[in-house]
């Protein structure tokens, strides 16, 4: 069954969060400080004390579209592998978008339609969130206008086309559109594009628009609760305790899904496991970044939040795990990181896309370069077992279908796919311009 509630894991957190912060007074930002961005329930959402926020009627008629989703019992794998360990995977890419993204999507066109919004502004990596908010978008008649990183823009052309059909308006960002895009392309005529930057742009016209609004697909508290449907899910599916659970992260929103019901059952002592991120070697804001405040976007329009971050000017390598090509992590995933709550790895694509192909011959599923992160871990882990001959129970996240990166599956397979290695020097002069 789909919960009739979503999770708010911060009341049961040890210490609370720092509070994102106006970039101009440094104080804590209010209702007011958002309201031109999100709608009022969303702000509500994302500032609440609330443990369980229910989730509306006509989202719940959605979500029945493809929710519950699978979990799955990788048993062809296990026996590729020759482990003893048992493995697990919530399956989200059974969505009309084909990831774990709707679940966000669909509130916040519904909570925005309800006050009525006409037409939301986003960014996409990848074109997962993207297609996402599209499909939510043609459920509530709101116009949706996407600002798609150019590097996913060119490398998935038909996740493009998927926005399209779904209604959309997409930009290659950095785009002329804009004066941060602008900025952009001035500096870098070829850059890759960021996240960083295509934010910038979503913003810039969202703030510009009396009845546009804003929309995030990861990193925001209101957007990890909307995701902890994927975990609520899974609780009630799985029949065994897990002892690692394991997903991927870029702005946290799938990883936090899953794994936030789990961490309230082992704060209140009832099940043990370890939780375990896994992040781009090439984007690692986990293992290599600082926690600190940073901008959320390129050109700072967002305001101040404590996170882990590599700089919010800091522009990733073109990788094809597009949406997880963030500079920043969630800042209440952050926060949690600091308090030793779960732990954190990270992959090479190379290692990364051999755990998709792995996984696609053994389970017939091919995965999005996302989650192959998190698959690569859990070959690494069900490996280990092997060795130690330990039968642990391995629940993992597999948020999307990869039938839109055919294309980057191709440069694996014949060879000519690049693993990209993050220079400290060039880290270093990313974080130098860190807001004081």
């Amino acid at each position: 069954m789909t919960p009739s509630n979503w999770y708010n894991v911060v009341p049961d957190l040890p210490a609370p969060p720092p509070p994102p912060l106006h970039p101009g007074t440094r104080q804590p930002v209010g209702p007011d400080d958002l309201a031109p961005l999100f709608p009022m329930e969303l702000i509500r959402q994302e500032l609440s004390g609330e443990r369980f926020v229910p989730i509306p009627q006509e989202v719940l008629d959605v979500y029945r579209l493809w929710r519950p989703t699978p979990l799955i019992r990788a048993r062809r794998l296990e026996r590729s592998l020759g482990t003893p360990a048992r493995i697990y995977y919530k399956y989200e890419g059974v969505s009309p978008a084909g990831s774990h993204k709707p679940n966000t999507a669909v509130p916040q066109a519904y909570y925005n339609a309800r006050e009525g919004v006409r037409r939301l502004t986003t960014e996409t990596g990848a074109g997962q969130w993207g297609s996402a908010l599209a499909f939510a978008c043609a459920q509530f008649d709101l116009e949706c206008e996407v600002w798609m990183v150019r590097a996913s823009y060119d490398q998935k052309p038909y996740r493009r086309s998927l926005m399209q059909v779904y209604g959309a308006t997409v930009h290659a960002s950095p785009s002329p559109l804009t004066s941060a895009g602008s900025k952009a392309l001035a500096d870098a005529p070829d850059s890759p594009g960021s996240l960083g930057i295509a934010i910038s742009e979503a913003v810039e016209v969202a703030a510009s628009g009396a009845d546009a609004r804003y929309a995030l697909g990861s990193v925001l508290n209101h957007v990890l609760l909307h995701q902890t449907v994927i975990g609520e899910e899974a609780l009630e599916q799985l029949d065994e305790t897990p002892d690692v659970i394991i997903g991927c992260t870029g702005g946290g929103s799938n990883f936090a899904g899953l794994v936030f019901p789990f961490l309230r059952e082992k704060l209140t002592g009832k099940i043990n496991p370890t939780f375990r991120a896994v992040e781009p070697a090439a984007c690692p804001s986990f293992t290599r970044g600082v926690y600190a405040y940073d901008f959320g976007d390129t050109a700072g329009f967002t305001p101040l939040l404590k996170m882990h971050t590599l700089g919010h000017r800091f522009v990733p390598d073109p990788i094809h795990a597009g949406g997880l090509r963030y500079h920043g992590m969630s800042p209440l995933l952050s926060h949690m990181y600091e308090l030793g709550l779960f732990e954190a790895v990270a992959k090479s694509q190379s290692e990364c896309f051999e755990a998709g192909v792995r996984f696609a011959r053994a389970e017939g599923i091919v995965p999005a370069p996302e989650p192959t992160h998190a698959l690569a871990e859990t070959i690494a882990e069900a490996l280990r077992c092997k060795e130690t001959g330990e039968e642990k129970v391995i629940l993992t996240a597999l948020c999307g279908h990869g039938h839109f990166d055919l294309a980057a599956y191709d440069r694996y397979l014949s060879g000519s796919m690049e693993d990209h290695t993050l220079p400290q020097s060039r880290l270093d002069e990313a974080l130098s311009d860190l807001p004081g």
